[in-house]
């Protein structure tokens, strides 16, 4: 019997080998899960061909619409020779549908994990999101969502609240701590003055840009959004703040080749970062009810985990009120 509450449960391996038949992509009968838990992501030997990722979407999540716009954003992208991996077009279609499930297929790429502390890395880095983002900036996304200080601030607050996921004896420091931070976050949007939102990666970190030797090349569009552009940014620095200083001129010094950028959103880094926490825990919460949740992230939802998340905001609140981090 199918277990309607986690969907998920019902992708089993020969599901997941019926689904690639059924657009003629024979497996072999080699998969291989990949890391991901917002969805289900398999490589697959085929039978002819090399391998290909399969990705079936989250149930729920995404409109057939809002999928089917990323893909073609990314296909864009990819039109212009920009290292992107778009979803394998088959009988007409990027999206599919097998069992009740959606799935797309994809080239399957390697590659390994950037040099992020090499200048000539992040300045190569940064030229490729300054074509990304000259591309998103020419048409607007009509069905999928805009990072902002209400989807990524206020419903993830509200949704933990009223949920319960809070405990009662911490509820009044977390409740008060996250309204300072959202403030915080406020007047960081006020300095940064009225900013160009585009069609953004939304969620470049490290693990998303594989290198090769011919360079990186940027994977799972799957968060992507409408936003500021340096939300695509942000995610690449690490350390001390003369780290973080140095790092994003490395990554200004190529993005500037392609796509222009306002100083000014260097006082959203911060703003963003508080958002991108807030958020994470919601999602956190969420997701819980989906079996790999508990299992992956033990520690959720522990007396200790909401101390850390208070002391983490306490830290976002002072950090805002910083002078951005302006290259030298």
């Amino acid at each position: 019997m199918t277990d309607t509450t986690h969907p998920f449960s019902a992708l089993g391996p020969d599901c997941v080998l019926d689904a690639l038949d059924s657009v003629g992509l024979f497996g072999d009968g080699r998969l291989l899960a990949l890391n991901s838990y917002e969805n289900r992501v398999y490589q697959a030997g085929r039978e002819e061909g090399g391998p290909v990722v399969v990705k079936f979407y989250r149930p729920q999540r995404w409109t057939d619409a809002a999928i089917l716009e990323e893909h073609a954003f990314v296909a864009e992208l990819a039109e212009r020779e920009i290292p992107v991996v778009p979803a394998l077009t088959v009988d007409g279609r990027t999206l599919h549908e097998f069992a009740g499930f959606r799935f797309a297929v994809f080239p399957s790429r390697g590659g390994r994990a950037p040099e992020l502390g090499d200048p000539a890395t992040l300045e190569w880095i940064g030229r490729f999101i300054g074509r990304i983002h000259a591309v998103g900036a020419l048409a607007p996304y009509r069905e999928r969502p805009a990072l902002t200080i209400e989807t990524f601030g206020y419903e993830p607050r509200n949704y933990l609240l009223a949920n319960g996921f809070i405990p009662t004896e911490l509820a009044p420091a977390w409740t008060s701590v996250v309204d300072q931070a959202l403030e915080g976050v406020a007047r960081c949007f006020e300095r940064a003055g009225s900013q160009p939102t585009l069609r953004l990666h939304g969620d470049c970190h490290a693990g998303n840009v594989l290198w090769t030797p011919d360079g990186p090349h940027f994977v799972d569009f799957d968060d992507s959004r409408t936003g500021p552009a340096v939300q695509d940014l942000w995610m690449l620095l690490s350390g001390e703040r003369a780290d973080m200083v140095r790092q994003m001129a490395d990554i200004l010094a190529g993005y500037e080749d392609f796509a222009d950028f306002d100083p000014r959103q260097l006082y959203l880094v911060e703003a963003l970062r508080t958002l991108r926490l807030i958020h994470y825990s919601a999602w956190l919460a969420m997701r819980w009810d989906d079996p790999a949740f508990p299992v992956a992230f033990p520690w959720f939802n522990t007396q200790r985990y909401w101390q850390d998340r208070i002391l983490e905001l306490r830290e976002q609140v002072a950090l805002m009120d910083e002078p951005p981090l302006w290259p030298v």
